[in-house]
């Protein structure tokens, strides 16, 4: 079986918490005594990982260029792609899903992967063209969130709104000339909010598939966010009145 590394304590702590089996080894930099070290050291112990120390050359040349905090953990198996119908025939609540269309920035990707880990989305889907795929830099920004959100790619992203549809969850659409301004808008529990790219936004298809279209209001002088910030927004919004 193939084998891969992740790196940084989120991506590897939540690697352990979820699939253990999955992590065959720990690197770790020797010089790391600390309580964030520590924990994780513990938790590998709990889970029988073997765990080997090394300087921070060793794990540099694992990982040419990446931010990996004095850790790298190698995993059996890639990144696992989730299907759609798998997710939403096994929720015992409303749906709640993050859709990015034209998302090509791997971090970008993993920031709101992040962003959809914490406000306790679903699922996040995306289209397999003009999409960012589950890269290891995506994985890192995403700081765990890569292993705990399932990741939903569709060949046809409009056809897979008509069908959100079709299963009575609504479709929220946001663009910066939408009459309803988010914070007075109203949409139900199950539903599946749309975020474009910064600039270009959401393709035709995909607007036209958008039971609802929402705008964050802007205050200042700039005019759009960047999506992971624009998906805290309004996730965290629907959270809100889902928790209400």
């Amino acid at each position: 079986m193939s084998s891969r590394l992740i790196y940084g304590f989120h991506a590897i702590t939540a690697k352990l918490r979820h699939d253990p089996a999955a992590v065959k080894e720990i690197v770790v930099d020797a010089s790391r005594q600390d309580g964030r070290a520590r924990d994780l050291l513990a938790h590998a112990e709990l889970q029988g990982v073997r765990v080997i120390a090394a300087d921070g050359k060793r794990l540099d040349g694992m990982a040419p260029g990446a931010r990996h905090q004095g850790v790298i953990a190698r995993v059996e198996g890639g990144r696992k792609l989730a299907q759609l119908d798998d997710v939403l025939d096994t929720l015992e609540e409303p749906a709640f899903l993050l859709v990015l269309d034209g998302i090509t920035d791997p971090r970008n990707l993993g920031a709101c992967l992040r962003v959809a880990d914490a406000a306790g989305v679903h699922a996040v889907i995306a289209p397999k063209d003009r999409a960012a795929g589950l890269t290891d830099v995506a994985a890192k920004t995403a700081s765990g969130a890569a292993e705990t959100v399932p990741y939903v790619m569709v060949t046809n992203l409009a056809r897979t709104l008509r069908e959100l549809r079709e299963r009575e969850i609504w479709v929220v659409g946001t663009a910066g000339e939408a009459a309803q301004d988010l914070y007075a808008a109203d949409w139900p529990a199950a539903t599946a909010w749309v975020l474009g790219a910064e600039g270009e936004g959401m393709r035709r298809l995909t607007r036209e598939n958008c039971d609802q279209l929402v705008r964050i209001p802007m205050y200042g002088s700039v005019d759009s966010l960047n999506v992971s910030v624009a998906a805290g927004v309004c996730l965290y919004e629907a959270r809100r009145r889902r928790s209400c």
